[in-house]
């Protein structure tokens, strides 16, 4: 693993994010996507609805300066939740976890909350090696796996000081 940093989206990263994001593997993995991830005029929409929103805060993983994912934080129904999305090249060697790390740094609210398909299971344990734990799971359509699909809610809760 290089040197793991998280930076401001910009313009630039927007074809590699796009890439990412529409890879067969990673969408299967996810399972909670776009419901059609080769759909660039919906991904264009969509992101350009998050970068305007001053609730959603993105960035991009890098890895020795390259493109190694994205990371953000955003409130929904009252609750902050944090999401991150690696590469394929860039996971299993702990640029997840890394860019997990740099952004709980980043995101002083706490209880702070995270989503994953249950099928997910590296993802689910960066979620637990960072301190999250699981608190509920329900039943939902997770287009990226065309059917109903077990997401699991976790939360890493406020720290004793």
């Amino acid at each position: 693993m290089g040197h793991i940093e998280l930076r401001a989206l910009d313009d630039d990263d927007l074809d590699a994010v796009f890439e990412m994001m529409r890879d067969p593997d990673a969408v299967a993995q996810a399972a909670f996507t776009a419901s059609d991830p080769d759909d660039r005029d919906a991904f264009d929409a969509w992101i350009s609805r998050n970068r305007s929103d001053p609730d959603v805060s993105m960035w991009v993983v890098t890895e020795s300066g390259g493109f190694a994912g994205t990371a953000a934080a955003f409130t929904v129904d009252g609750d902050r939740e944090v999401t991150y999305w690696i590469a394929r090249h860039a996971q299993g060697r702990g640029v997840g976890s890394e860019a997990l790390r740099l952004l709980l740094a980043r995101e002083p609210e706490r209880p702070l909350y995270a989503r994953v398909a249950a099928t997910n299971v590296p993802s689910a344990a960066l979620l637990a090696r960072a301190g999250f734990t699981e608190v509920s799971c329900m039943s939902s359509y997770a287009p990226g796996a065309g059917r109903e699909v077990e997401e699991v809610v976790y939360v890493l809760p406020p720290t004793l000081e």
